[in-house]
């Protein structure tokens, strides 16, 4: 059972919390959800003046379709009440410099309620719900515009007119439905067994000294080895081009050149179409790796390789269109002493030979780890001219919930990504305490933790984690229906060209 006396880290019980709910605060721009959604239908019949663009009434206000059921903006649908509702309550004033920015904020916001109403209304329709009409007419009769002295009115229901009484029965039926299908999705229950697993993820919390061998630290040396011993890779070629649209047009240019008709620089600043005709077509100097961004066909990528400088290739396809090449300096083993051509090898090995950086690396954090054990951590570092990291306390925070402390509120930039590091949390939590972890690879680097202390959690907190669980993980469902519906493949998103075109 945790101690209720303070330990060191929870004084910042207070914080945590004021950093949990400053995190589920951050949500986008107003309402979300079930709540905004029930706020809606709450006041779907009560009308407030909308501002809309000078072309309203004036073209087609359609801003998309889900399944083929238009998205449009009508007087009295469901997009023109929550735009009302949003615009009553944020829209800025006409001087206000992001006047322009919320009020597409406004028109987006209900066009994606929009959406997610026809969504709805389509899958339960597929799903074969239907409303009882006795449910409906009871629902009716209970709508403020019938009212008088707080009972149904048959004088005022017979005032109204036909087609706006089958209006209201439309709205209120759908309502029904909308209602019907966010109250089955808030009533899924959470076990209990999961709400104290996840809560004892957060009751133990470690801290940690840690020593970092970065891959970027790859010797220059070894880095010489490889490219001697694999010199075809690591040749440096200038080269100029001439790009045309068609193979006949490229093959014309290519002649006129070889009989002396025009130069190559004329030919390429008069018909090439890449972006190096304004230079003559000069491409600059490329490692023979790098041609792969250029020369997709690995034939003709050698043939450049083989000619002397001065020479022209023949026409080949490119992605741009066809191309040939001239060789304005031959291929030489590329200069690992230039900054410029160590910075360009370099990131070829960190993305194309990783895994022999991070065998070096490991190899790295194993000869320190044997050190440490021998003279003690700290002058281990020291031996090596490291730097040590110190972090914590952390609870076992896999998948960055926002329930509790994430890892990369540690502000370790080493360990910023490692929220979602199975290889991470285990050897975090799994290695004994003063013990050396085995060495592990996070992002671009390997990582030897030592955890030093494991501090329990105050019982406020792992109390509040435990109340809170349940409502976030209705929230988390929530929006992943919301998201379900607003990147469904029956979704025709045409926002962005009918607001402005209607706002220009």
């Amino acid at each position: 059972m945790p101690s209720r006396d303070k330990k060191p880290g929870q004084g910042k019980d207070e914080s945590t919390k004021s950093e949990l709910m400053r995190r589920f605060k951050a949500n986008p721009f107003l309402f979300s959800g079930t709540v905004f959604v029930l706020v809606i239908i709450v006041i779907a019949f009560v009308f407030v003046p909308a501002i809309v663009p000078d072309a309203f009434g004036a073209g087609d206000l359609t801003f998309g379709s889900f399944n083929r059921v238009p998205i449009a903006f009508v007087p009295g649908n469901h997009f023109h009440h929550v735009q009302q509702v949003l615009t009553q309550n944020h829209q800025p004033a006409h001087d206000d410099p992001n006047f322009m920015g919320i009020t597409a904020q406004i028109w987006r916001h209900a066009f994606e309620e929009a959406v997610i109403r026809i969504g709805i209304l389509d899958k339960m329709d597929r799903a074969g719900f239907v409303v009882p009409e006795d449910v409906i007419n009871r629902e009716m009769a209970e709508l403020p515009i019938f009212q008088e002295n707080g009972r149904f009115s048959l004088a005022r229901y017979r005032a109204v007119d036909n087609s706006t009484r089958m209006t209201l029965w439309r709205q209120v039926q759908e309502n029904h439905i909308i209602q019907h299908y966010f109250n089955d999705l808030a009533s899924h229950l959470t076990p209990s067994r999961e709400v104290s697993f996840v809560s004892s993820m957060a009751q133990a919390q470690r801290t940690f000294d840690m020593a970092v061998f970065p891959i970027a630290d790859f010797p220059e040396s070894e880095i010489v080895s490889f490219m001697e011993a694999n010199q075809d890779m690591f040749n440096t070629v200038r080269l100029s081009s001439i790009t045309l649209g068609s193979e006949s047009a490229a093959r014309q240019v290519l002649g006129n050149i070889q009989n002396g008709l025009i130069t190559f620089e004329e030919a390429a600043m008069t018909h090439s179409i890449d972006w190096a005709a304004d230079r003559g077509g000069d491409l600059g100097s490329f490692i023979s790796f790098e041609l792969v961004w250029l020369i997709g066909n690995e034939q003709a990528r050698q043939s450049v390789l083989n000619l002397g400088t001065g020479e022209i290739t023949d026409v080949f396809s490119v992605p741009a269109g066809w191309a040939f090449y001239r060789v304005d300096e031959a291929a030489q083993l590329a200069d690992i002493t230039d900054p410029m051509t160590e910075t360009r090898v370099r990131n070829h090995f960190m993305i194309s030979m990783r895994g022999r950086l991070e065998d070096w690396a490991i190899s790295e954090a194993e000869r320190f780890a044997t050190l440490a054990e021998e003279t003690g951590f700290d002058a281990a570092i020291a031996a090596r001219g490291m730097t040590k990291s110190t972090f914590g306390p952390v609870p076992l925070n896999f998948g960055n919930s926002v329930l509790f402390a994430s890892i990369a509120a540690a502000g370790v930039p080493e360990i910023q990504g490692a929220g979602n590091d199975i290889f991470f949390w285990s050897a975090a939590f799994t290695t004994p305490l003063n013990t050396l972890s085995r060495p592990i690879v996070v992002g671009d680097n390997v990582l030897v933790l030592l955890p030093l202390e494991e501090i329990p959690m105050s019982e406020s907190d792992i109390g509040f984690i435990e109340s809170f669980y349940p409502f976030w993980i209705s929230g988390t469902n929530e929006n992943a229906h919301r998201a379900y519906f607003l990147n469904h493949e029956r979704l025709d998103d045409r926002f962005n060209e009918t607001f402005w075109r209607l706002w220009r």
